[in-house]
């Protein structure tokens, strides 16, 4: 069916609900699905999303709790790295979040990568069309050095930009450093040492958009078509300021900035 020269999905509801149960049992059992994009390419990115707020249901029915949103592919590492031109986003829950040091059993993933990036608490509701990065910035309370870890539920990691979008962005834990309360200090200018084995990057905060607050707003301004928000007490990972690295077994991934402190994980060998 087609309108004009666009083709449109059919029997949509089915096929959302369809592929957002795909992706649920494939992230219980461990074991990806081939790519959206191909098996329906005339999937759009409202398609992607309705799949992305299905599977946040399905998160929330089975007792998850929401704790934040995370912003993607806002740096131009990640977005040479993935071969996508523009920012999605995805939900966090409470479960996803763990504290410094945290211990992973690269088992329960099916391909991880993992980030360094900033993550901001905002403390008061913010919501649409027109937020700034200076709104950002009066609304927040602490900032966190974090780690994400990243994993596909698309086999091999071969994702177009809906693939990753109706994959909740990617995410699957985030691991967070001691807060700091925010001071007005200048993010942008933040540097970090992110260090994996012998693999050592260095960024700047204003990799991400200018400016890792630019990057939230961008966010809420996302939000905001789809008549939503980030609510108080949400948590925001604002994005990658470096290349992604494969997450492996007996492994330390480190990222230290220069005010923000450090934030670490490691992995069991087996």
């Amino acid at each position: 069916m087609t309108t004009g020269a666009r083709t449109v999905l059919q029997d949509a509801r089915a096929v959302h609900e369809r592929i957002a149960t795909e992706l649920w049992n494939a992230k219980r059992e461990r074991k990806a699905v081939p790519p959206v994009s191909r098996r329906y390419p005339e999937f759009t990115a409202q398609d992607a999303y309705v799949v992305q707020r299905a599977l946040r249901t399905l998160e929330h029915e089975n007792g998850a709790l929401h704790a934040g949103y995370k912003i993607g592919a806002t740096s131009a590492a990640i977005q040479e790295m993935f071969g996508v031109d523009e920012p999605d986003f995805g939900f966090l829950t409470e479960e996803m979040i763990l504290g410094d040091g945290a211990l992973l059993d690269p088992g329960r993933f099916i391909a991880p990568k993992v980030e360094g990036e900033i993550a901001f608490r905002i403390g008061t509701d913010l919501s649409g069309p027109a937020t700034t990065a200076a709104d950002v910035l009066a609304a927040t309370t602490e900032v966190f050095p974090a780690l994400e870890v990243l994993d596909s539920r698309i086999e091999n990691w071969d994702i177009a930009w809906v693939d990753t979008v109706a994959d909740n962005a990617s995410s699957a834990m985030v691991v967070l450093g001691e807060p700091v309360p925010f001071d007005g200090r200048d993010l942008a200018a933040e540097t970090m040492v992110f260090e994996s084995g012998d693999c050592v990057q260095t960024a700047r905060g204003s990799a991400v958009m200018g400016h890792p607050a630019e990057s939230v707003a961008c966010l809420v301004r996302i939000l905001a078509t789809f008549g939503a928000g980030i609510g108080a007490g949400d948590v925001i990972l604002a994005g990658s300021l470096a290349g992604a690295v494969d997450l492996t077994a007996g492994s330390t991934v480190r990222a230290s900035f220069g005010s923000l402190g450090s934030v670490s994980l490691s992995t069991s060998s087996t």
